[in-house]
């Protein structure tokens, strides 16, 4: 009998010519060891007396000629695809794609903010420094959030009033910290001010200047992003047309904190821009890891601009914007 009609997957596994059938079942016996049973590459080849290249190569071929196939089957709401997709195009740190397919506004922003808290918990360590913008998407996703780890949170703006809407960052920081078993640094003063006067007396207020000064200890960002146009910015529905137009004749199409952009992510100061209590650019730039959790994909320009703006440099958002970005 010759060597190769005598040889068998448990012993001598090196015969059997390439393509023919015994080869077909050291393949098939290789890969369901590895695949299947967990048994590493070395023990495979000890076990079947092969060398450990041998078995890299029959485990290359199964998978090259379609013997194994590897799906991957995500569970939940993330878009595995959209997500790596996404993140490879822009350059990003962290992405997140959450499907939300038909959900009306509201169940589309809680599935969000179900993610995004999911992502902060899992991100932010002990010893970071949170800092957190005022916008619908992060009160949101505060709402979701069940633990932190112990983080201090910082207020990094002021709070815009609209009708019917009662959000917070106030009230999200606090809210933040207690989850987290620290510290809040909170203020309370309005997002936008009459003039640039008034802003730089509430700036320098004690209780607005001490927390603000908490920002430059910043290490992980949550901040909205604002689309230039009624209802995809929290500021341009807060403000006056006149203000509108001044901020669009600057070539500002998008805002994160108060804080302007062009589509090409360089950063423009209207005249609005004095009137702000935030941060400050500097500041919000010198983020180590800046998160946006954004809604809408009416907002692809803004997101895409604060990403070359270098202000964010992570998403959480819904699947439709992230097809916008992509085909962009």
């Amino acid at each position: 009998m010759s060597d190769s009609a005598s040889a068998s997957p448990s012993a001598g596994a090196g015969a059997g010519s390439a393509g023919g059938p015994l080869h077909y079942v050291l393949m098939g016996t290789v890969a369901r060891r590895f695949y299947l049973e967990g048994v590493s590459k070395v023990d495979i080849a000890k076990d079947l007396g092969l060398s450990r290249f041998k078995v890299a190569r029959l485990l290359d071929e199964a998978l090259r000629t379609g013997l194994v196939r590897i799906e991957i089957s995500p569970t939940g709401d993330l878009d595995l695809d959209l997500s790596t997709r996404l993140a490879q195009q822009l350059g990003l740190h962290e992405c997140l794609v959450v499907e939300t397919g038909t959900d009306s506004l509201g169940d589309a922003r809680r599935r969000l903010a179900a993610s995004a808290a999911a992502y902060v918990s899992e991100v932010v360590v002990p010893g970071d420094v949170l800092g957190m913008t005022w916008a619908r998407e992060v009160y949101a996703m505060v709402g979701q959030l069940t633990s932190l780890p112990p983080v201090e949170v910082v207020q990094l703006c002021g709070t815009a009033v609209l009708p019917d809407d009662d959000a917070s960052p106030v009230e999200s920081v606090v809210q933040a910290a207690r989850l987290a078993g620290t510290k809040g640094h909170v203020f309370y003063a309005p997002l936008i001010v009459d003039d640039e006067e008034a802003a730089r007396a509430v700036l320098r207020q004690k209780s607005v200047a001490q927390a603000l000064e908490q920002a430059q200890r910043v290490t992980r960002g949550v901040v909205g992003i604002g689309f230039w146009g009624q209802h995809t910015s929290t500021i341009f529905d807060a403000v006056s047309p006149k203000a509108r137009a001044q901020v669009q004749a600057s070539g500002a199409i998008g805002e994160v904190c108060g804080v302007f952009f062009d589509a090409a992510g360089t950063i423009v100061r209207p005249e609005l821009a004095r009137r702000v209590v935030n941060v400050g650019e500097e500041a919000l730039l010198a983020i180590p890891h800046t998160c946006g959790i954004v809604l809408g994909a009416a907002k692809a320009p803004a997101v895409r601009a604060a990403v070359a703006a270098g202000i964010v440099d992570s998403l959480v958002i819904d699947s439709a914007l992230a097809r916008v970005l992509l085909d962009g």
